[in-house]
């Protein structure tokens, strides 16, 4: 039985040069950065240059990390969070660029899947940042409420709290806009 090293012990090995450590921890925790980075922003090409920035970060900075704090994918989430709210912030007006769902799947319900893909994803984008943030690594990426508060660095009453308004807020959203496809 093969015992796969933690992913502080990749870091560590990283850190002392190993680079099929660094192949590892990037392997194992860049699909999770990166859709973080796309469901915050709506885009593919920001998406893959933040991806890509935070694990620039980790080789550049990575000493920094202090396991007492948290988990390093929440590291990596901490990363991810600033460098999205600057990209944000520098991007502000650009038009979020879509996944092609394309599939050999009847073209209706192709269709009608894109548009409820569609329609969560802006749902999710048009939250407030501070309830995008929960409900993106809450509910999408399935961190843990103590790991968010330390990605947020707030308490975990403050994640839970802006978590059940950041659901309100998307059911809302959600059932406004299925009531006026119905009508239309």
């Amino acid at each position: 039985m093969v015992i796969e090293p933690t992913d502080q012990d990749l870091l560590h090995r990283m850190l002392r040069g190993d680079e099929g450590a660094f192949t590892a921890l990037y392997r194992r925790r860049q699909g999770g950065v990166y859709r973080f980075a796309l469901q915050m922003t709506g885009s593919v090409a920001i998406a893959e240059d933040v991806t890509q920035e935070v694990f620039l970060a980790l080789i550049e900075h990575g000493r920094r990390f202090d396991p007492s704090k948290g988990a390093l994918a929440s590291f990596l989430y901490g990363i991810a969070r600033n460098h999205v709210l600057r990209r944000i912030e520098k991007d502000r007006g650009a038009e979020p660029v879509e996944d092609d769902f394309a599939t050999d799947e009847d073209l209706l319900a192709n269709l009608t899947r894109r548009e409820t893909i569609d329609q969560v994803r802006r749902a999710v984008l048009s939250l407030p940042a501070a309830y995008r943030e929960v409900v993106v690594l809450c509910d999408l990426q399935d961190v843990s409420y103590q790991d968010a508060a330390d990605v947020l660095e707030c308490p975990v009453g403050t994640v839970r709290s802006r978590l059940n308004r950041g659901r309100a807020m998307l059911a809302q959203k959600l059932s406004g806009a299925a009531r006026v496809y119905e009508q239309g």
